[in-house]
């Protein structure tokens, strides 16, 4: 009686191909072109989209995305900057935009651009401003203008000396949070406490939150503070010393910057996403409020 062949095994997905090598998860058998090499042995396929849909996504130390190590979110911002100057210079034509204002000339005057989307509580001369006429835009756009190329050089540079850092922190969505809450704080606050006829813009208040924020995220990893602590003193100093700088923009950006990240900081972790939401959207609402408050009581 005669014995049957021995044939050799074949890829479970090409048949035509004789194969000796196994999935080490499944078992079957694979061919070289449906291998994915794994920390033991090959997988194939089916094995390998089925470990990809139960692994957990890596996320940093406070939920956010690994993504933020790229610094997208630090680039964009700063090109939506550059972007929003460029527009303004057009918009005035005149060189007086880029420099040879206050500071000794080293700021820029206003153009077209800034006089519509600065800060401004009220003028003496007819209604203007947030409260005459209703303009809430402002307290978000002012945080992308600025008077003059050197004003603008500034911030970018914090924002690209800091942002990249506290993006790979805690990812793109929530550093972007961050930086928009602080620059909105910052305005509300020069919104409350600055006088009449005087317009205030630039993202020094978002950058001073970043500041405060950097401050708390290294406090709560257990890291020194102390490359951070000395550049927040130096610049509330620089606020405090010199003239035509918003000081409550300043301050009320670094204060929302400190109060927003320890919301996302100190989240519990079983709980994180939903206390970090709702943290930030109070701030949010606290400063609506203090904005509402304002321009009902101005005249």
């Amino acid at each position: 009686m005669s014995e049957s062949p021995v044939t050799a095994p074949v890829c479970y997905r090409h048949p035509s191909k004789e194969t000796y090598i196994r999935c080490t998860r499944c078992e079957r058998p694979i061919c070289p072109d449906c291998m994915n090499e794994a920390s033991v042995g090959h997988q194939c396929p089916e094995c390998v989209a089925q470990g990809r849909r139960t692994q957990r996504t890596a996320r940093t130390a406070f939920g956010g995305s690994l993504a933020g190590r790229a610094g997208i979110a630090t680039k964009s911002l700063i090109g939506v900057n550059v972007l929003v100057m460029v527009i303004s210079i057009l918009s005035s034509g005149s060189a007086n935009a880029v420099a040879g204002g206050g500071l000794g000339g080293l700021l820029g005057g206003s153009t077209p651009l800034t006089d519509w989307g600065s800060v401004v509580s009220y003028t003496t001369v007819g209604e203007m401003g947030i409260s005459g006429n209703g303009e809430w835009w402002r307290l978000f756009t002012a945080m992308f203008l600025h008077y003059g190329v050197i004003h603008l050089l500034l911030n970018m540079y914090a924002l690209w000396i800091l942002g990249r850092d506290i993006e790979g922190t805690l990812g793109p969505l929530r550093f972007t949070g961050l930086y928009l809450l602080a620059g909105f704080g910052g305005n509300v606050a020069a919104y409350l406490f600055t006088g009449p006829n005087t317009p205030t813009a630039g993202a020094s208040t978002a950058v001073f939150g970043l500041m405060a924020a950097m401050l708390v995220l290294l406090k709560r990893l257990n890291l020194s503070i102390a490359p951070i602590l000395p550049v927040i003193v130096i610049n509330v100093i620089f606020t405090l010393t010199v003239s035509n700088i918003s000081i409550p923009g300043h301050l009320g950006g670094l204060a929302t910057g400190f109060l927003a990240a320890i919301a996302i900081a100190y989240a519990p972790r079983d709980k994180r996403n939903l206390v970090q939401g709702l943290g930030l959207g109070a701030i949010f609402l606290v400063l609506v409020v203090l904005a509402v408050v304002r321009t009902m009581s101005l005249p």
